[in-house]
């Protein structure tokens, strides 16, 4: 059962959804659900979501949330996220805490990944 009046699920637009599918499929293992030919739905990955169809992007620099991914092994996460097709936007940097990097999927959503190793 859901929290109440907790972050439930969270949804992404995405001009190409296969793209966008296989890439998070490629480098992450993620599993979808599609509901429709404009929709498909994750679960199980920290927060359940979706990605439905459209001409927009969620970017940092235009006031968006960063989606933040955990990895053991940083280096490992950012070659996986490259060989599936992914743009490293910000290679990794040390914050208080532990390293991290920014990145966008083939739709053109950005996300990071970081690591306290």
């Amino acid at each position: 059962m859901p929290d109440h009046e907790k972050i439930n699920y969270v949804e992404f637009s995405a001009r190409d959804l296969i793209a966008t599918k296989m890439f998070f499929q490629q480098a992450f293992g993620w599993v979808f659900v599609d509901y429709g030919p404009e929709y498909t739905a994750f679960s199980n990955q920290g927060l359940d979501g979706g990605f439905y169809q459209a001409d927009r992007q969620s970017q940092v620099s235009q006031g968006a949330a960063l989606i933040v991914l955990y990895s053991e092994s940083l280096e490992a996460t950012q070659a996986r996220v490259e060989e599936a097709g992914g743009i490293i936007s910000t290679p990794i940097f040390e914050f208080p805490g532990g390293r991290r990097f920014h990145f966008t999927e083939p739709s053109g959503n950005e996300m990071a990944v970081w690591s306290d190793r």
